[in-house]
């Protein structure tokens, strides 16, 4: 697939109404008649159909779910063709809301989030003529017409983590996850590794709280559904802040909010890092509050995976975002840019450079192999 250059998120259309598989049909758009089948197996051509199933945060969760749709709602505008997508309200939904868009004669199924890989494995194994692709999983062992759609965010939340560490006026900073999957912890081994990078370079001893890459182990939001449990997110937030934490960066999707909420409070004594989405678009009321956000281009993976499938180039080689390509990255810095010495630019600038020339290895083992 095309590697596009990515310098934002898109801007989200409205979310259409919440689904649940077990209960109700999927919601489709362009077209509510299931296509017709061609002897392939695959819809017939002028009845291309592209479908989407979210993890338990929902479509709303102003983060990877909401994004990943974004590219599906533009591939519907841009592409004409018929979409429809279900929202899963529990970890046990996946596999049937997967089974529903099989149903639904779906010429690609674009599953959303590390959680739905065995379901998304076990479907694309069942159906061959079907296209999958899923955000945020690389599978073992995955069958030619599963696609990954994946980002290495260790690199940028290096990024974000030598940021942190340069305009903390504590000396600490914070982080916290959803649940200890990788593509959860790669985010918070890349901003920790940040951190020491800054303190290497700078001579400094800022401290990282809520993660420690080395022994792996850290600060989680409480089960059940911890994507969703934006309360538990907040206690999190304020654990860390309580402790002396003036920068947070949490990797929790719904929970996440619950941070940004802490850190408004604050009233500016401490500020948010988000995640997987420019924050100041998906939530302008806390724009004030967050520095910078550590994107992931997973509108445009998304619309690659389904116009190439429309396109009959569709393959299972594994799509990895990057700083190089642009499918990960910072976002710009909004209210802050004003408050980001030209000299700490500059170093960003030289750090997204080493880190794609080689020069600044990082080492999480979360990162997407290649």
């Amino acid at each position: 697939m095309k590697k596009k250059a990515l310098a934002a998120s898109a801007v989200f259309s409205a979310m259409a109404l919440t689904l649940s598989a077990c209960a109700q049909a999927p919601d489709q758009s362009s077209s509510s008649a299931s296509p017709a089948a061609s002897a392939s197996g695959k819809p017939a051509s002028g009845d291309f159909k592209a479908c989407i199933v979210s993890d338990s945060a929902g479509f709303t969760d102003k983060s990877f779910n909401q994004t990943s749709l974004a590219g599906l709602e533009k591939a519907a505008t841009d592409l004409k063709i018929n979409t429809a997508k279900v929202e899963s309200k529990d970890d046990k939904d996946y596999a049937v809301n997967i089974q529903s868009m099989v149903d639904a004669k779906c010429t690609i199924i674009v599953s959303v989030g590390f959680l739905l890989e065995k379901a998304t494995v076990a479907a694309a194994k069942a159906n061959p003529n079907i296209d999958f692709a899923i955000v945020d999983s690389q599978p073992e062992g995955a069958p030619s017409n599963l696609k990954p759609l994946i980002f290495n965010t260790a690199e940028s939340s290096f990024m974000a983590g030598y940021l942190a560490a340069a305009l903390t006026k504590t000396g600490k900073v914070g982080t916290f996850g959803g649940m200890k999957i990788p593509t959860v912890t790669i985010f918070m081994d890349g901003y920790a590794q940040g951190v020491d990078y800054y303190n290497t370079q700078k001579k400094k001893s800022v401290q990282v709280l809520g993660w420690d890459a080395k022994k792996q182990d850290g600060l989680f939001v409480p089960q059940p559904n911890p994507f969703q449990n934006v309360a538990g997110g907040k206690t999190t937030a304020q654990t860390l802040i309580n402790q002396g934490a003036d920068i947070v960066l949490p990797v929790a999707g719904n929970a996440g909010n619950g941070a940004l909420q802490v850190v408004k409070s604050s009233g500016g004594k401490a500020n948010a890092i988000w995640v997987d989405a420019d924050g100041c678009n998906t939530q302008p009321n806390y724009c004030s509050s967050i520095i910078t956000s550590v994107y992931k281009g997973m509108d445009v993976a998304v619309y690659d995976a389904i116009k190439a499938a429309k396109d009959g180039s569709f393959s299972g080689t594994p799509y990895v975002g990057s700083l190089a390509d642009g499918g990960t990255g910072l976002s710009p810095f909004h209210t802050f840019d004003s408050k980001i010495p030209a000299d700490l630019k500059a170093d960003l600038t030289k750090i997204k450079s080493d880190i794609g020339s080689g020069a600044i290895k990082i080492t999480s083992t979360a990162q997407p192999k290649k």
